[in-house]
């Protein structure tokens, strides 16, 4: 009986190695990423795979403030935004698949909890590779990429968007990776100084869209601010890292029992 057990577990523990080892060979980012599934149509995902990867990092010669505003706008552009709830979550791998990490697909399809249903990565990596989000994933990402050149920054959140505000060589930065818009400001000045929010927006193309939700978040002054992803989402920033870690664990551990079972039970 133990016997066939350890056989039973040597093949669990075998086929999930194999699914992490396929899933090595597989891309997060989705196909069919073309106007009509993108919000911005013909000025969405500008960027394909590799330019994004390649444009996020930080150049030799920039400074931290050329930067962060480079980078900005490079996030706009590499981050397809898809209406988030219009598809099916695995057309554009909003669910995390299944050879991607088991453990976040079977959150996904069994715990019933929105967050794991259309996913949103905290790895900076992941959200470069799958390429799709909304402001949160942009913010989410920014930050990370912030954090890897000590740039001071926090996440704001305000009902209904999420973006960055940074302070660099003393002055401060209002930084939407979602649409591309930099603001040299502070939030006390946005506050009362709502117009120059539109115009920010409008000169990106954005006219009752963006600069809508935002200033109507500062005139309510509604909005809060987060010290990075790790405050922001403190729980899943855990729990996505030990996930990665723990799909290659178990199957391991699995193999591990499976020897143990078979060699003190074999057959006799």
């Amino acid at each position: 009986m133990l016997y066939r057990l350890s056989q039973l577990i040597l093949i669990l523990g075998m086929l999930l190695l194999i699914l992490n080892i396929y899933g090595l060979t597989q891309s997060l980012r989705p196909e069919g990423l073309d106007e009509d599934v993108l919000r911005f149509k013909q000025n969405d995902l500008l960027l394909s795979k590799e330019e994004f990867s390649k444009k996020v990092k930080m150049l030799p010669e920039e400074s931290q403030s050329e930067y962060a505003q480079r980078l900005t706008k490079v996030i706009a552009d590499g981050i397809a935004h898809v209406h988030w709830g219009k598809y099916d979550p695995d057309r554009f791998h909003q669910r995390v698949p299944i050879w991607e990490n088991y453990i976040l697909y079977l959150m996904g399809g069994f715990s019933g909890i929105p967050e794991f249903e259309r996913y949103h990565f905290t790895i900076a990596e992941k959200a470069i590779e799958r390429g799709v989000g909304l402001c949160g994933d942009a913010s989410m990402l920014m930050s990370e990429l912030l954090n890897k050149e000590d740039i001071s920054h926090k996440i704001v959140t305000i009902p209904g968007h999420v973006a960055i505000v940074a302070s660099i060589d003393g002055k401060d930065f209002w930084l939407d990776p979602d649409f591309g818009v930099v603001i040299e400001s502070t939030l006390e000045e946005l506050k009362y100084e709502p117009r120059q929010i539109t115009e920010a927006y409008n000169e990106q193309g954005f006219i009752n869209n963006g600069e809508t939700v935002v200033r109507t978040g500062f005139e309510k002054h509604s909005y809060q601010t987060w010290n990075g992803v790790k405050e922001f989402v403190k729980k899943k920033y855990y729990f996505e890292r030990f996930s990665y870690f723990l799909i290659w664990l178990i199957p391991a551990f699995l193999i591990l029992v499976s020897i143990f079972l078979g060699k003190k039970y074999g057959r006799r």
